[in-house]
């Protein structure tokens, strides 16, 4: 029996998912081709000194393996791809972060804890399994048998990951799966191509047709906003959902702001991230390079690469980020271009917070106006505004006030006290998915309402989403975000040769080009001289 007991409890070990779409029932019932060969090479081993530093590599890996494919699973769940141990680390703290503003420190500091422990009475369960089998006595004479029969599985095993990961095809199906190492074999290959990948990005990085070219920017004679809407995806288009409420709100806004006199564009584009990491998505656009991931991100600000904001600032425009979700220090912001940051603290809000939402995106866009466009620079500004009333857990969700109450923010004080909390809401997928719905369309609400506000003088305007939601609440796979281009016609008419189309809602045919053009359309378009030859 304790043989039996051993065994499955590398068997759950070895089974365990890595994919929310596998956490079923069936898979128990997969046969774990490392298995023999794990049981076999304990028992040949013995119990002696070598079995002992066996034992200690094997639960060591077998522990390493499950803690990435336990990443794996949360990462799939929210970002819809897999961990990657070189570039992934930094989102453990963000995890956290975010987890801290949504159900409160008692339970995140329970969450971690819990998970400790689970940790350790894995590693102490593989201890006393492998120690099981490695004790098991058997003659000498089989011990050969016993390496050789270790070796075929090994093969067997060897062979299914192989024809798994596309290497070869073997002539007849294998009774199982090697999933576990297998695992760990495409990790280890995910390591060695990043790491190629980062070296590779640090030449493109270094290499720009921009630098150094005279009149960017110069056909531009008004502020210029980049504002991003958190997780605002293709879904808000396309997914039934979610498309009664935005489709009606973006038709609606259309016609006010075209009465208004203002022209539109709106086309699609493909983000580099999905269901968070709203950074990427920002370094793409303002680079112009592909940043999916932490190292690319750390490698672009590291590489002295010219940004949008930097280009901005150098033909006469007050650079600023408005950020209101950064409450810590935000060194990185250095190298991005902007000659002025206000993260939360800098933005004067006296109000609650709407749990990890510091502050409504309505007087996240009257702090700006007061803070920046106020008429106390002669320089136009060019800023880069990232919204946050729709980043999860979305709720409570703000209604708008009349612009002129908004004061030090107070008025909101009851909206972030109404409803029930995020651990609450979060029990049931159907209330987050409206909840999410709400707060994508308060966020849109505000945009345009914003937009009317400054009719008569308006900004040039980028709407952009950053990504789409997690999966289970965009219902919708695809990287997509839409992105609106709206302001005087003489400007909005430059960026023609973009293919969008007229109005706030993109064609159901539209082609989503990559982020990572954005900079190099915006400087084409909006500049007096023609683009520098790359060749050159």
């Amino acid at each position: 029996m304790r043989l039996v007991l051993a065994a499955m409890v590398l068997h759950l070990v070895l089974v365990q998912p890595n994919h929310p779409a596998a956490m079923n029932w069936d898979a128990l019932l997969l046969f774990p081709l490392e298995l023999p060969v794990i049981l076999l090479a304990l028992v040949a081993l013995g119990s002696g000194r070598w079995a002992q530093w066996l034992r200690i590599a094997l639960v060591s890996t077998l522990l390493v393996i499950a803690l990435l494919k336990t990443a794996d699973f949360a990462m799939f769940t929210a970002l819809a791809r897999g961990f990657n141990p070189v570039s992934d680390l930094p989102l453990i703290e963000a995890g956290l972060r975010l987890a801290n503003g949504a159900v409160g420190p008692a339970l995140t500091a329970a969450g971690v804890v819990a998970a400790l422990a689970a940790v350790a009475l894995v590693a102490v369960a593989l201890w006393w399994a492998t120690g099981v089998w490695a004790r098991l006595k058997i003659e000498r004479v089989h011990t050969g048998l016993t390496v050789g029969a270790a070796i075929l599985f090994g093969a067997i095993a060897v062979a299914e990951i192989g024809q798994t990961m596309g290497r070869w095809n073997l002539p007849a199906p294998i009774p199982g799966a090697a999933f576990t190492a297998r695992v760990g074999v495409e990790r280890t290959l995910m390591v060695r191509d990043t790491l190629a990948d980062l070296r590779a990005f640090s030449v493109a990085a270094a290499q720009d047709p921009y630098a150094g070219r005279t009149g960017l920017l110069d056909t531009i004679d008004s502020d210029v906003l980049v504002i991003f809407v958190e997780s605002y995806g293709r879904a808000s288009l396309d997914t039934p959902l979610y498309a009664q409420t935005h489709r009606a709100t973006l038709t609606r806004s259309e016609a006010r702001l075209r009465d208004l006199g203002l022209e539109m564009r709106s086309g699609l584009l493909r983000a580099p991230t999905r269901g968070g990491q709203s950074w990427l998505s920002h370094a793409t656009f303002a680079n112009g390079l592909w940043v999916a991931d932490q190292t690319s991100y750390g490698a672009v600000l590291a590489s002295e690469r010219q940004t949008l904001f930097h280009i901005a600032q150098n033909s006469g425009f007050h650079t600023a980020a408005v950020m209101p979700q950064i409450t810590l220090d935000w060194p990185e912001a250095a190298f991005m271009g902007f000659e002025t940051v206000l993260a939360a603290a800098d933005l004067g809000y006296e109000g609650l917070p709407f749990n990890w939402v510091t502050m409504p995106d309505q007087f996240t866009f009257a702090a700006m106006d007061r803070l920046l466009r106020n008429g106390q620079d002669d320089r136009p500004v060019f800023v880069q505004m990232a919204l946050g009333s729709s980043h999860a857990p979305w709720l409570p969700v703000p209604r708008l006030v009349d612009w002129e109450a908004i004061g030090k923010g107070e008025i909101f004080n009851p909206m972030a006290e109404a409803g029930d909390p995020p651990d609450v809401v979060w029990r049931d997928r159907d209330r987050v998915r409206d909840q999410y719905r709400q707060a994508v369309d308060y966020a849109l609400n505000v945009v345009f309402d914003y937009i009317a506000l400054h009719a008569d003088d308006p900004p040039l305007i980028l709407v952009v989403g950053d990504h789409q939601a997690t999966g289970f609440v965009a219902l919708d796979e695809r990287p997509d975000v839409p992105i609106h281009l709206i302001g005087p016609d003489h400007l909005v008419a430059r960026a023609a040769a973009w293919g969008w189309a007229d109005g706030l809602l993109p064609t159901e045919t539209a082609s989503p080009r990559a982020m990572s053009d954005m900079r190099n359309l915006i400087l084409d378009a909006f500049s007096s001289l023609p683009p520098k030859d790359e060749s050159s």
